[in-house]
């Protein structure tokens, strides 16, 4: 489940022709001295700026109209426990094509083009260029009243331009703020959805940046004129720290962060004495790595933690854009907003960074942000709550490799390639050897069985959906009268018995245990019995009209199974009406049936320290009204993440009847438009599966 972030972003360095420049500088605390102190902040710019559109306002303006379920508690608004307000806009925002991979002794920038290769018809719209810097986001364009409108997705527009996505309950209207002259009234930028992803019109946008829209080839050039950075503020807040940065113009950025690392990359240049004054420390202590957002600081010894009253931030230039390099005290995150006249970014850091918001996306999507309280606890939860039954919208497991079962790849990249207008991570799986280890049914062909008798979702594409455990048995009988159980089939697991490998698994088998008998059955008839060595050691090709069956230890006695043996095969799910879904998806534990709390970690047969984990968290789930809710719950402000049991409530919550667990900590992500909305990438690790929901018509 967890994965250094130099794993994580490594993946990148050679899948899919990706392209990496680096960048590297040295970055650390270093304590404030008067002679560097930044200009304090203007009264009124250290006093809280109220958000423009609360949830209040929002159900206000639309009596009647809002369609969103109720909350069984009411969203945050002030986290007294931590004496932190969410009433500033806030903004959670990452960017795929700027990867930021942080040491603490070193910021190292990864600007990575990914090039992706999807089907050749939507290959022509997939990047976007900042002043020659590439991201991997989708635009379009078309003709209105005589002119050209260019857009790009809406969650491109998020996390490259900084744009700030306000609630809204028209899927073709979004308000944004975007250095808005007056934060009560945003802009409404127009939306289309185009099969599969919801594009905003930024035409008029890239205009006020004084920017130009050219095509070339594939790529959709923004050339704008470089903002100048004039200065650089700061100045404690009770919920934590506040820097201003002065621009001459409105700007274009990106957020990244890590756990105790953060940047904000501008699309800009900071004049040199500014540069000169907020340099790095010469003694900035090299012990700390980077890892996953689970991590927080426990186990092995490590420096103090940064202090808010320290000197966090230092400034780093390329040429080109301006890194912005922040140390983040523990359970602290970035969030930045702009304001307009003067023009300025605003870079908070604080405990609780997730923006509020409902947006009705498409017909039968809506996308939720809020903070959901337990005891004295806020958690931040991040879901779409999808109708599956509304015309045009389906879901269906995906997975890493389309070739073979072995594999892993981050999200963000299986989702794209295989054309998922959003995505959760799914199920569990080995690591180290990247094998499924759980139930995969895809379009009626089991491409891996359950195990352990562990919670899974099973789906059909009228929309009726179930949640349960499962188990799942073969029973191969020969021509002798013979029945012999089969236990798994394309597994990652191993157990003893018999296992059952096909061509879904790929064209090989590598053994996975010491001494197997190998017995390769086609056309029904046992054609080869083979001995297997050390596990790793010998791979046997899988016959396309047949399959292998790997005996390990206390399995069928290979003398049952001679060449020339006739067999035939029967399959059965437990309970049976799972086998009448097309689709399956295993993880576990069940959390949640017929709206009460069901969660039994142990009779999953999951460790005791898997059960008493904190750590981020995906969840799926039914409700009363027949929609899904796809979350992810990420770490409590100021503290860790949830437990099982706290994630049971949170569903429940939600409004969740039926609920599943699916796998957690560095694998949770969550995928909208072609990007992530739930994390910033570099936290994310690569994962084998996941569930993909497709928006084949535009409304």
């Amino acid at each position: 489940m967890t994965d250094s972030i130099w794993k994580s972003v490594g993946f990148f360095s050679f899948s899919l022709l990706a392209t990496l420049v680096v960048y590297s500088f040295s970055v650390g605390s270093s304590a404030e001295t008067e002679g560097d102190r930044p200009q304090k902040l203007d009264v009124g710019e250290s006093l809280e700026i109220r958000s423009p559109r609360s949830q209040e306002d929002f159900k206000a303006e639309n009596k009647g109209r809002y369609t969103a379920p109720p909350i069984r508690e009411t969203p945050v608004q002030k986290l007294e426990a931590v004496r932190v307000s969410s009433a500033i806009p806030q903004t959670n925002t990452s960017v795929n094509a700027e990867l930021i991979t942080i040491e603490h002794s070193k910021f190292r920038i990864l600007n990575s083009l990914i090039a992706q290769t999807p089907s050749s018809d939507s290959q022509a719209s997939r990047e976007i260029s900042l002043n020659g810097r590439r991201f991997p986001i989708a635009w379009t364009q078309w003709n209105e009243n005589g002119s050209v409108r260019t857009a790009i997705t809406d969650t491109g527009a998020m996390q490259a331009l900084g744009v700030e996505l306000l609630s809204t309950n028209r899927s073709d209207v979004q308000p944004v703020l975007w250095f808005p002259v007056d934060p009560k009234r945003p802009i409404s930028l127009g939306a289309k959805f185009i099969s599969p992803y919801r594009y905003l019109d930024i035409t008029e946008l890239v205009n006020r940046a004084g920017g130009q829209l050219q095509v070339a080839g594939n790529v959709l050039n923004i050339d704008f004129p470089q903002p100048q950075i004039l200065n650089i503020r700061q100045g404690n807040q009770t919920w934590g720290k506040r820097l201003v940065i002065d621009l001459d113009r409105p700007v274009f950025w990106q957020v990244s962060q890590a756990p105790k690392q953060g940047a904000v990359i501008i699309e800009g240049m900071a004049t040199p004495e500014l540069l000169a004054q907020f340099q790095p420390s010469p003694t900035a202590d090299d012990a700390i790595q980077a890892t996953d957002e689970d991590d927080m600081g426990s186990g092995a010894p490590s420096p103090a933690p940064t202090k808010l009253d320290e000197q966090l931030f230092s400034l780093q230039s390329d040429g080109k854009i301006t890194k912005l390099l922040i140390d983040l005290p523990t359970a602290h995150g970035v969030q930045v907003f702009s304001l307009a006249n003067p023009n300025r970014l605003v870079v908070d850091i604080r405990p609780d960074v997730m923006k509020q918001r409902d947006i009705v996306w498409a017909p039968g999507v809506i996308w939720r942000q809020r903070f959901v309280r337990l005891d004295r606890s806020y958690f931040p939860v991040n879901w779409l709550e999808i109708d599956p039954r509304s015309p045009g919208i389906s879901l269906k497991p995906i997975t890493s490799n389309p070739n073979t079962l072995e594999g892993i790849a981050p999200l963000v990249m299986t989702a794209r390639s295989w054309q998922a207008t959003a995505a959760i991570n799914g199920g569990f799986f080995n690591r180290d050897s990247k094998l499924p280890l759980g139930a995969i049914r895809q379009d009626n062909r089991w491409l891996s069985s359950p195990i352990l008798n562990r919670g899974a979702i099973a789906w059909n594409d009228k929309g009726q959906v179930k949640i349960g455990r499962l188990a799942f048995r073969e029973m191969l009988t020969t021509s002798t009268g013979e029945r012999l159980p089969i236990l798994l089939l394309n597994s990652g697991y191993v157990d003893a018995g018999m296992a059952r490998y096909t061509s879904e698994w790929g064209a090989n088998y590598k053994t996975l245990t010491d001494n197997e008998t190998i017995v390769v059955v086609q056309n029904n008839r046992v054609t080869q019995q083979l001995q297997a060595g050390l596990a790793g050691k010998d791979a046997f090709a899988i016959p396309t009209d047949g399959y292998l069956l790997a005996i390990r230890k206390n399995g069928a006695p290979a003398s049952v199974l001679l060449v020339g043996t006739q067999v035939t095969l029967e399959s059965s799910t437990f309970p049976a009406d799972f086998a009448s879904y097309p689709h399956v998806l295993g993880a576990g534990p069940l959390l949640i049936q017929n709206s009460r709390i069901v969660l039994n970690a142990a009779l999953e047969r999951f460790s005791t320290g898997f059960q008493k984990q904190m750590a981020s968290r995906s969840a799926i789930a039914t409700s009363a009204r027949g929609t899904l809710i796809i979350a992810t719950v990420h770490n409590r402000v100021g503290g860790r993440g949830a437990t099982l049991s706290e994630l049971a409530q949170i569903m429940q919550k939600l409004g969740a009847v039926d609920a599943l667990n699916l796998d957690g900590g560095s694998s949770t992500s969550l995928l909208l438009g072609g990007q992530s909305i739930d994390r910033s990438p570099v936290t994310a690790a690569r994962v084998h599966n996941g569930i993909g929901i497709f928006l084949s018509t535009s409304p």
